[in-house]
């Protein structure tokens, strides 16, 4: 069943053409990989979904609902059942692990104060982290502070995630770790969008992978598809150098 469709969506920034009609779907449980050289606005269209960043032409839909127009107060609504997960983990660095999960929990709904430790210290048993719950963001190391933003990004029970470069960075002990998240995120049942860099990340938790190219999507297959294409452009992909590959 299709919960998100982008049609035809334009972006620029001044002169700068983003994208030129970026159509996608994203069908419920399913997580799809966007990769594309850097530039070509991938985060830009994970800001675009939830109203970060406002679109110049197209449409976005969530289920059957048009929500690229809906005013800053409407957002509120849809970030409950679309969360974002950002490169950086955005912490907030005054408050502790507990706080920084618990916040859209005292933000957006009524439960106790118990049930929202309970909420939080199961979430921190998913992430491998049941001991840290009242340290600081100070005193977590980055992987542990991108761990702590995936938990605050499925805290209010989403429908679809999406995640900006959540292995960027880290060492690949952490970057499997965190790959063992989003695979159990998606056995849980929701649905995702990775942008990333990191093939073999991709490789092993997208069901499709999907690359951005001169404004539009160039490529739209499977793993194996994308494995086995003889495209010359997707084959630029290939490279297992986590992160560091530099597309021409």
């Amino acid at each position: 069943m299709e919960i998100l469709r982008i049609n035809n969506v334009h972006k620029a920034f001044g002169e700068k053409k983003v994208h030129t009609g970026v159509s996608l779907s994203l069908n419920a449980g399913e997580t799809i990989g966007l990769l594309g050289n850097s530039g070509t606005g991938k985060s830009v269209l994970l800001r675009s979904i939830i109203g970060l960043e406002q679109i110049d032409e197209g449409e976005i839909y969530y289920h059957d609902k048009r929500i690229d127009n809906l005013d800053e107060e409407e957002f509120y609504e849809i970030r409950k059942k679309i969360s974002y997960s950002f490169q950086n983990a955005a912490l907030f660095d005054s408050l502790n692990v507990f706080e920084n999960i618990a916040y859209p929990l005292f933000e957006h709904t009524k439960l106790t104060e118990e049930e929202i430790h309970h909420k939080v210290d199961d979430i921190l048993k998913v992430i491998n982290m049941p001991h840290a719950k009242y340290l600081m963001p100070s005193d977590l190391s980055g992987g542990m502070q991108k761990r702590v933003g995936l938990a605050r990004a499925i805290i209010l029970d989403p429908e679809i995630i999406l995640y900006d470069e959540p292995t960027a960075g880290l060492d690949p002990v952490n970057t499997d770790i965190v790959i063992k998240i989003m695979n159990e995120f998606k056995r849980r049942g929701f649905s995702g969008i990775f942008v990333t860099h990191d093939i073999p990340s991709a490789k092993r938790v997208c069901d499709r992978i999907l690359i951005l190219r001169d404004g539009k999507i160039y490529f739209n297959g499977s793993v194996e598809e994308f494995n086995h294409s003889t495209d010359p452009f997707v084959n630029t992909f290939g490279s297992d150098h986590r992160g560091q590959h530099a597309i021409p």
